[in-house]
């Protein structure tokens, strides 16, 4: 592959030039709105939907200078019309979407740094993202409940997207060390309910309805919406937020997750135990086979094709579902 470029505040340059100053906000405060994105058969799903996201973050957090959504949209396109020479045939697009609030004002008369927002659009393979996932259809994941809670939004609103996701990385840490194969961290909220997963949102089966957390301290993802709103009505499924326990997981027929790279994931387990038959069920395998129709993309097969294992170190990573760490 060529090396690939990345749009930077209306240039492109080298990947591998690609740095943030030290005394950005991005760095001080993890002051920085993302998306991050994927296409199927090379066209982006739900762009536009993860843009509005964006700018109603940027927004809310009161950043200058915010780009046009039109703009922005613009500048995704030619990120990848760019990088697309250097990708293989099979590769999709997986955008990482990042505006930052720039240098911090104490710093602006002391070092030779342009101010103002940084508007950063890199292009890499989704591969990497999902390699290893492809077996995590067949088995699913094993929900496990580590002692981080999720933040409540009164301190720090989870549906911006944003950088400062440390509480995230604790979780997953906590998580790699229990006992067991593929687990994955699940959120509890302040009062005890379900809220989510470090990267993906949760939805419990009970019959012909599909059950999610509300949506107040959680990232309100695109992919969920897009099980919620548009797949389910379409199958029949009746799609809801309440409030959910773990006791709720206990009882469920079915359990999964969804994120923008996998799409949707099976789980299978729930600290340990079986949820259901242990097995992925049956309206998992319809919602997921109307998203595969609806993109033109087999999503299983396409992942399950780049399966492959992967060093990951002592740093547990969000959708690696390792275990044992120490």
């Amino acid at each position: 592959m060529s090396e690939r470029v990345v749009y930077w505040n209306g240039a492109f340059i080298p990947e591998t030039e690609a740095r943030v100053s030290i005394y950005d906000s991005a760095m001080m405060f993890g002051d920085a709105v993302f998306e991050m994105t994927r296409s199927f058969a090379g066209r982006q799903f739900k762009l536009r939907e993860h843009l509005e996201r964006l700018h109603v973050g940027l927004r809310i957090l009161e950043y200058p200078d915010i780009p046009a959504i039109e703009d922005l949209e613009a500048a995704c396109h030619a990120t990848i019309e760019t990088n697309a020479p250097g990708f293989d045939a099979d590769d999709e697009h997986r955008l990482m979407i990042t505006v930052t609030r720039g240098l911090l004002g104490i710093y602006r008369d002391n070092v030779d740094l342009p101010t103002g927002p940084n508007v950063i659009i890199a292009d890499y393979p989704l591969r990497w993202t999902v390699a290893g996932m492809g077996g995590l259809f067949d088995t699913g994941v094993n929900a496990v409940v580590p002692p981080q809670r999720a933040i409540p939004a009164t301190y720090l609103d989870p549906k911006i997207k944003n950088r400062s996701r440390i509480h995230y990385q604790v979780a997953n840490i906590q998580a790699a060390r229990i006992s067991g194969q593929n687990n994955w961290a699940l959120l509890l909220d302040e009062r005890g309910f379900l809220s989510e997963g470090t990267g993906a949102n949760v939805f419990l089966v009970r019959g012909s309805e599909v059950l999610t957390p509300r949506g107040h301290d959680v990232l309100r993802g695109i992919s969920r919406d897009y099980v919620m709103k548009e797949l389910c009505p379409k199958l029949g499924l009746v799609a809801r937020e309440c409030d959910l326990e773990p006791y709720d997981v206990h009882q469920a027929d079915e359990a999964f997750m969804t994120a923008t790279p996998f799409c949707m994931i099976p789980v299978t387990g729930f600290e340990g135990q079986p949820v259901g038959s242990g097995r992925p069920g049956p309206v998992f395998a319809r919602l997921m086979a109307a998203w595969s129709e609806a993109v033109g993309v087999d999503i299983i097969a396409q992942i399950k094709g780049w399966n492959r294992s992967r060093d990951l170190g002592d740093t547990p990573t969000t959708y690696a579902f390792r275990s044992g760490l120490r």
